[in-house]
């Protein structure tokens, strides 16, 4: 089978291997649909913490199990998506029902080689089957489970204003179930065609450009109150300290983005709002199932967040324009 390996940041490499054959406990699946993530990108760039190389990305996935042992619910033939995160089931984390944060995960494509290549072997534990759903859809569910776990963090309440910042593929699923969960969004960006993008497209009803004038903006959007939810989903060190601004008193602040530095914001300033701080990490089996009802019953549609289509063999050549904002890219598919 082909497989694509990240060899060193900026290089990709088509090569050939084995077919997986079937072990105790997992399944071989046949790969149709790779979602495309900032994780990937980040890794292409040499910038995503957590990694080495050279490694086969890949986890936002879709695909057919070709084999499987006696299993009550999944069978041959069946289309699933891929819940990417493998716990250790022991850890303190494990035992309090935070498989999502293990102390020993390992994400596929990511800490190992992931699903970039025609044939995996997973364990059974990590696929989920939803009936009436495409394989488009089913590819899509681990980013928007990322988002709904972070809404899920957060509280967020019905009539409660939430300020997600970054509009990216991820920023763009915490909106979706920001909303859902009753919530007035606030978009944040620098990118003006992606705040044009949240508007005209996804219909979020404020949008403010990151700068100088944002936090006039969100002032006067929110009567003065500020945000009572802030949800980080840039990855940016510079967004994630401006953020602790906007958020209102009594207020929550989720990091869903990731960057390496260390964060830096006023003690008093926080301290005075009572505010709450948190990180939220990868999703669990719960958000994949409610991502994957809320497709089903049409509460969420993924038909407007896939920009860009690429067969797997042009995924070499077309991967590096993906990191230029210009392109447009918000949600990239490789088809198998």
């Amino acid at each position: 089978m082909k497989i694509l390996s990240c060899k060193t940041p900026g290089e990709f490499e088509y090569q050939e291997s084995t077919i997986p054959k079937l072990s105790e406990g997992r399944a071989i699946v046949k790969i149709k649909k790779i979602g495309i993530c900032g994780t990937d990108l980040h890794a292409f760039e040499g910038t995503q913490p957590f990694f080495s190389y050279p490694r086969i990305l890949g986890h936002e996935l879709a695909g057919e199990i070709i084999e499987i042992g006696t299993h009550d619910e999944l069978l041959p033939g069946d289309q699933v998506t891929v819940i990417p995160y493998f716990n250790c089931g022991s850890c303190v984390a494990c035992r309090n029902g935070k498989p999502n944060c293990c102390q020993k995960i390992s994400v596929f494509g990511v800490h190992e080689d992931g699903g970039m290549r025609e044939y995996v072997s997973l364990p059974i534990a990590s696929l989920v089957k939803k009936e009436g759903l495409n394989l488009e859809q089913l590819a899509m569910a681990e980013p928007f489970a990322i988002g709904a776990h972070g809404v899920r963090r957060a509280g967020v309440k019905p009539g409660q204003f939430v300020l997600v910042i970054g509009a990216g593929p991820i920023g763009l699923g915490v909106m979706e179930f920001a909303r859902i969960a009753g919530a007035t969004v606030i978009a944040m960006d620098i990118n003006e065609k992606r705040l044009e993008f949240c508007k005209e497209v996804w219909k979020i009803p404020h949008v403010v450009k990151a700068g100088k004038t944002a936090n006039e903006a969100i002032q006067e959007i929110t009567n003065g109150d500020f945000c009572d939810v802030v949800i980080d989903a840039t990855g940016s060190l510079a967004a994630i300290n401006q953020g602790f601004q906007y958020i209102a008193h009594g207020g929550t602040y989720v990091l869903v983005g990731l960057q390496k530095g260390e964060i830096a914001f006023s003690h008093p300033e926080f301290h005075k709002r009572e505010a709450t701080l948190m990180s939220s990490r990868n999703a669990t089996r719960a958000d994949f199932m409610q991502v994957l009802d809320a497709m089903a019953s049409g509460q969420l549609s993924v038909d407007n967040y896939i920009t860009h289509r690429v067969s797997f063999d042009q995924v070499k050549e077309d991967f590096p324009s993906w990191l230029n904002p210009e392109t447009g890219v918000i949600k990239a598919i490789v088809e198998m």
